[in-house]
C-alpha cells in the first residue's frame, strides 16, 4: 500500500478511499507496508463487532425497550448468540433466559442494559466482574432528569472505572447499528442499509428520523450510533475507531455539546486528513455562562468558538438539519473530495441560472469548457444550445441528447463535477433521461448530481437515479449547496496544510521571566499599565504609559513626555474606559492636561461610584495618517480553552463584529488566514491608492500573542484595543488582561489549558555525533517542509528503495504534509538538524506514531546517504526510545527490509525481538517497554 500511495498524485494520496493502514505508513515514510494488527483503537470491537450479546432486562412485554432490542437483534440477522437476562423469566422470545450475566456459559462481548436507572450501577458491576467487554446502556433517568440523575450517573461512571477494559456507550441512548455486520443493537424500528457513511448523534430522536429517511432514500450507513450521555465512549473515540473501519469513508454527526476538546480535535484532524466529516451543531445562540468582561469576550460567543474549532479540525459545518440529510446522501454516493469547477447540463435556462447563482454565492466556479468539448457539443446539439456552461440542451431534449451532452462534459479535464437539471416539459421523458444519465455516469469517477424538478411526472426518474447511486435533489440550489460542502472540505484541507513561512520570534526575557508577569497576581484584572508590561515582555510594541495619581503629576509627566498626550482613567475595576467617558485625546499643553484630569476623575466617579479610581495614565498621542485600528484578543472558552481573535478595532469593534477566531497555537499561515478572512482585509492591504499596513509585522504580533496565551494558562481574557497598524509597524495603544480566578490542579500538565498541543520545545536539545559534529535534535514542524524535500532529494535511489520499498522521482507537498504537519499529542518526528555552509539541513528523521491510547507506537527512521554510518541513526533511535518511555508507551514496533542489515542490528542491540518469519519481504521488530 505504501508503494502504491507514493506513486500516486497529491490528490490521490489524500483520497478518502485510501486505507488507514496505508495512510499511517505513509506518515512513517521509511519502513514497512503492513500495519501491526495488535494496534486497535479504544478496544471498541466488543461493541461494534461482538461475537455474542446479553440483553439485560429482557422481556416479552410488547412495546418495552428490551423486547424491541431482542427482536431487532434477531430480525436484523445478527449471527452470534443472544442471551436474554432477567431473573423473573425462564424464557424470552423463545430463548432461555438467565438470572444474571454471570450465569451465561461463555464470556460475553456486549451487554445491552435496559433496566431502570437505579439498578444500572449494580448491573455494571456484575458485568465488569463477569468480564464483559462492552456495554450499551439504553436506560434513561440520569443527568437529563436533574440532580439525582447526575448523582446516579456519577455512580455508574465510578463503578465502571474499576474495570478499565470495559467500554460503555450511553446511558440514555438509542443504541447502535452496524449494517455491514447485520447488527441492530438498538430500539429503532428498522435496520439501516449498509453503506460507507458513519452517523453519530447526541439525539436519539434525530437518529430515528435519519434512519427513516435513509431507508426511504436507500442511503446506506457503515455505522449508526446514538451516543447518549457519553460517560465513557465519546465522539472522539468513535471518530478514531471509524477511522480504522474499512467501510467508513465519511462521518456526519449531530452534536449539542462537547467535552474533552483536545481528544476530539486530535481525532477529527486525523480523520479529516483523508476523509470528510460534516457536522451540525445545535444551540447556536446559547448565552455564555459568564458575562464577558472584555470586547473579545463579547465578540467571541460560544457558537463562534465551535465554528473556529471545527474549521481548525477540517470539519465542515452545516447550519440546517436538512443539509445534514443532503450531505449524507451525497457522501453515500461520492465520499471522495473534488475540485470546485462545476458543469451544469439542463433543459431549461432558468434553473441553470439559479444553479449558477447558488454556486457563485458559495464561491464555487463555473467550469470553463474546452474548445474540444464545445466542438463535440456543436456536433451533437441543436444550433440554439447555449454554447457555454451551463449547457442548455433546449426544452425538447431527448434522452439521447442529454446523454451526448453529459458524456462530452464529463470527459472535459476542466470539469470536476456535473449537475444535471431536468425541468419536465410537454415533450420531456424524465425516466428516459434518468436512464441516459445513469449510463453516462457509469463511465466516470467524477461526482454526478441531479435535480429532477417536479412531482409525479419525475418520481420514477428520481427513484431510478437514487437506486443507481446518483444523489438527486428537488431543487438545483440544494444540489449546489451540498456539492459546495464537499468542496469546502477540500479547501479546508488545502488551507490547513499550507506550508507556513518561518517567523523567528526573539524575546528579551526568558520564559520564566515572562511568566512572572501573571504569576500570583493579587487581582484578577490587570490594569492597563500592568497589561502593557506583559505585552512588552512578549515583544509586542506598546505606547509608553505612566501613572499619575494627582493633577500635578499628570502635568509633570506630560511635560517630560512631550505633547500632545492622551489621558485615560486608571482604575482596576473599569474595563471599558469610553463607557465612563474616561479618555481625553490630543491634549496639547499643561492647562489642557490639568482640566482633562479633573474631568476624567469626575466623570468616572459619576458613572461608577462603586469603582476605585486611582488617577489617570499618561501616554503620548500617536497620530499616523496611514493607519488602521484593530482589536487583537483572547478568550478562554469553557470547552476549547483559549481562543484568539483579530478584527476591526476601536470603539465600534462590537458594533461591526468584523472578526476572525482561531485556536492557538498559530503559525504564519494561520495568522495570515485570520487577517485575510476579515471583511476589512482590503483596507489592510491598501485600498484605492491608500497605503496598506505592514502585514508581516501584524502577523508577527499575532504569533507573539499566541505564544503568550500558550505560555500563560492564567490568562482568561485579553484585549489589545486598539492595536494601531501602520505601513511600518504595529503598536498597542490600550490593553487589558483578565486572569482566571480558579487555581488549576497541581496535576495539570503545562499545556492542558490548550485544545491543541503546541510545539514540544522541551524536547529541543543539542547533541554531538561521535566525530564531534554538532546536531540539533528537535521535533519537526510545518516550516521544515523545504528542508524535508532536500532530505529526500539527497537520498540515493537505493536508500529510498530500502526505506520506502518503492522508487519515486520526486516528493510532493501532499507527501511532505504527512511528515511535517504533526499532531504532537499522537505523533512525533525528531529531526537531526545540522548546519552546512551556513544553511540548515536535515541529516535524518526518527518518527513515532502512537495509537490513540498511547499503548503502542510505531517507529521509523530515515538517514540521508552522506550521514549514514556516522551515528545519526543510533542517536535518533535512542531519542525516540526515551520519548516512548516518557509517553508511557508499552510497546514499540517497526518493520524494515530483510536486506537492511544495519537497521536490524540497531534494533537487536537495543533489545528488540526480530521476527523474520511473518513475511518474505519484511522483517518485523518489537520491544516491550517498562511503564513507570
Amino acid at each position: 500500500p505504501c508503494a502504491k500511495l507514493l506513486k500516486t498524485s497529491a490528490n490521490k494520496i489524500r483520497s478518502p478511499t485510501t486505507p488507514v493502514t496505508a495512510r499511517r505508513l505513509l506518515s512513517l515514510g521509511c519502513v514497512g507496508n503492513k500495519r501491526n494488527t495488535q494496534l486497535t483503537t479504544h478496544h471498541l470491537d466488543k461493541i461494534f463487532s461482538p461475537r455474542n450479546i446479553a440483553v439485560i432486562g429482557a422481556s416479552d412485554r410488547v412495546g418495552s425497550v428490551a423486547n424491541m432490542v431482542v427482536g431487532n437483534l434477531s430480525e436484523g440477522g445478527f449471527r452470534g448468540a443472544i442471551y436474554p437476562v432477567n431473573p423473573k423469566h425462564e424464557f424470552v422470545a423463545e430463548r432461555p433466559c438467565f438470572g444474571s450475566v454471570t450465569e451465561i456459559p461463555e464470556p460475553v462481548d456486549l451487554a445491552i442494559i435496559c433496566t431502570p436507572a437505579r439498578t444500572v450501577p449494580n448491573v455494571v458491576k456484575q458485568c465488569g466482574e463477569a468480564g464483559v467487554g462492552g456495554m450499551i446502556i439504553m436506560s434513561a433517568g440520569f443527568r437529563e432528569v436533574g440532580v439525582e440523575g447526575v448523582k446516579l450517573e456519577r455512580e455508574v461512571a465510578t463503578t465502571a472505572k474499576a474495570f478499565p477494559g470495559m467500554r460503555i456507550i450511553g446511558p440514555n441512548c438509542l443504541g447502535i447499528l452496524a449494517p455491514h455486520r447485520r447488527l441492530n443493537a438498538s430500539f429503532a424500528s428498522d435496520m439501516a442499509p449498509a453503506g460507507n457513511v458513519a452517523f453519530i448523534s447526541q439525539s436519539g430522536a434525530l437518529c430515528t428520523a435519519i434512519l427513516d429517511w435513509a431507508i426511504s432514500e436507500n442511503v446506506g450507513f457503515s455505522q449508526f450510533v446514538s451516543i447518549g450521555n457519553m460517560i465513557d465512549v465519546t465522539i472522539a473515540d468513535l471518530i478514531d475507531y471509524f477511522g480504522e473501519d474499512a467501510h467508513t469513508k465519511a462521518i456526519i454527526f449531530y452534536v449539542e455539546s462537547l467535552t474533552e476538546a483536545r481528544s476530539f480535535l486530535s481525532a477529527a484532524r486525523a480523520f479529516t486528513r483523508t476523509k470528510p466529516i460534516i457536522a451540525y451543531k445545535a444551540g447556536r445562540y446559547a448565552e455564555s455562562a459568564e458575562a464577558a468582561a472584555s470586547h473579545t469576550g463579547a465578540m467571541a460567543g460560544v457558537d463562534s468558538v465551535y465554528e473556529a474549532a471545527f474549521a481548525r479540525a477540517g470539519i465542515v459545518r452545516v447550519m440546517e438539519i436538512e443539509e445534514l440529510f443532503d450531505c449524507a446522501e451525497f457522501l453515500a454516493r461520492h465520499p471522495t473530495a473534488c475540485g470546485d469547477r462545476l458543469a451544469i447540463v439542463t433543459n431549461a435556462g432558468g434553473p441553470g441560472v439559479m444553479a449558477t447563482d447558488a454556486l457563485l454565492d458559495r464561491t464555487g466556479r463555473i467550469a470553463g469548457l474546452s474548445e474540444e468539448t464545445i466542438a463535440t457539443l456543436n456536433a451533437e446539439l441543436p444550433a440554439s444550445w447555449s454554447h457555454r456552461n451551463p449547457v442548455d440542451v433546449i426544452g425538447d431534449a431527448t434522452p439521447e441528447r442529454f446523454a451526448h451532452a453529459v458524456r462530452a462534459v464529463l470527459r472535459d479535464p476542466g470539469v470536476d463535477a456535473l449537475l444535471v437539471i431536468l425541468s419536465p416539459q410537454a415533450m420531456t421523458d424524465p425516466t428516459g433521461v434518468a436512464e441516459a444519465v445513469i449510463n453516462a455516469a457509469k463511465q466516470t469517477s467524477k461526482p454526478v448530481l441531479a435535480s429532477w424538478m417536479g412531482g409525479k411526472r419525475v418520481a420514477e426518474g428520481i427513484e431510478r437515479l437514487t437506486s443507481a447511486g446518483i444523489p438527486t435533489y428537488s431543487t438545483p440550489g440544494k444540489c449546489v449547496r451540498t456539492f459546495m460542502h464537499l468542496v469546502r472540505y477540500e479547501r479546508n484541507c488545502q488551507m490547513l496544510y499550507e506550508t507556513p513561512h518561518e517567523v523567528p520570534l526573539a524575546f528579551e526575557l526568558n520564559r520564566d521571566e515572562r511568566q512572572e508577569f501573571v504569576a500570583d497576581h493579587p487581582r484578577n484584572i490587570l490594569t492597563e499599565y500592568e497589561s502593557k508590561l506583559l505585552l512588552g515582555a512578549y515583544g509586542i510594541p506598546v505606547t509608553a504609559t505612566e501613572i499619575a495619581r494627582t493633577r500635578d503629576a499628570a502635568v509633570a509627566i506630560a511635560d517630560r513626555m512631550g505633547y500632545p498626550v492622551v489621558l485615560k482613567v486608571f482604575s482596576p475595576e473599569i474595563t471599558h474606559k469610553t463607557d465612563v467617558q474616561g479618555v481625553e485625546l490630543n491634549l496639547a499643553g499643561p492647562d489642557q492636561v490639568a482640566m482633562a484630569y479633573d474631568a476624567i476623575i469626575e466623570r468616572a466617579k459619576s458613572h461608577r461610584p462603586d469603582a476605585v479610581v486611582d488617577g489617570v495614565t499618561v501616554q503620548p498621542m500617536v497620530v499616523e495618517p496611514f493607519s488602521r485600528e484593530l482589536i487583537v484578543g483572547a478568550k478562554r472558552d469553557p470547552v476549547f480553552g483559549p481562543v484568539l481573535m483579530v478584527g476591526a478595532g476601536g470603539v465600534t469593534a462590537e458594533l461591526y463584529r468584523d472578526r476572525a477566531l482561531e485556536l492557538p497555537p498559530l503559525n504564519e499561515r494561520l495568522a495570515r488566514r485570520m487577517l485575510e478572512s476579515l471583511q476589512s482585509w482590503p483596507l489592510l492591504e491598501g485600498y484605492r491608492g491608500r497605503r496598506g499596513v505592514n502585514v508581516q509585522r501584524l502577523v508577527e504580533c499575532l504569533l507573539r500573542v499566541s505564544t503568550m496565551i500558550v505560555e500563560c494558562p492564567e490568562i482568561a481574557e485579553l484585549d489589545i484595543n486598539p492595536l494601531l497598524a501602520t505601513d511600518r509597524d504595529v503598536i498597542a495603544l490600550d490593553a487589558r488582561v483578565i486572569l482566571r480566578t480558579e487555581t488549576p490542579p497541581e496535576s495539570a500538565s503545562r499545556f492542558m489549558h490548550l485544545a491543541i498541543r503546541p510545539y514540544p520545545d522541551e524536547l529541543v536539545r543539542r547533541a554531538q555525533l561521535p566525530d564531534g559534529t554538532s546536531v540539533l535534535l528537535r521535533p519537526i514542524m510545518p516550516e521544515d517542509e523545504p528542508i524535508w524535500h532536500q532530505l529526500i532529494e539527497s537520498c540515493s535511489p537505493e536508500t529510498l528503495h530500502m526505506r520506502f520499498r518503492h522508487m519515486f522521482k520526486k516528493s510532493t507537498h501532499a507527501m511532505a504534509s504527512r511528515f511535517c504537519f504533526v499532531d504532537y499529542d499522537r505523533e512525533l518526528a525528531i529531526v537531526a538538524e545540522v548546519m552546512e555552509n551556513g544553511t540548515k539541513q536535515l541529516a535524518g528523521v526518527g518518527r513515532l506514531i502512537a495509537d490513540a491510547d498511547h499503548q503502542q507506537a510505531e517507529f521509523a527512521i530515515l538517514v540521508a546517504d552522506r550521514w549514514q554510518g556516522r551515528g545519526v541513526g543510533a542517536m535518533l533511535m535512542n531519542e525516540c526510545l526515551k520519548i516512548c518511555e516518557s509517553w508511557n508507551i508499552r510497546t514499540i514496533v517497526a518493520e524494515t527490509a530483510p536486506n537492511n542489515r544495519r537497521m536490524i542490528q540497531m534494533f537487536q542491540r537495543r533489545g528488540f525481538e526480530v521476527d523474520r518469519n511473518r513475511s518474505s519481504d519484511a522483517v518485523f521488530v518489537r520491544k516491550n517497554l517498562t511503564v513507570a
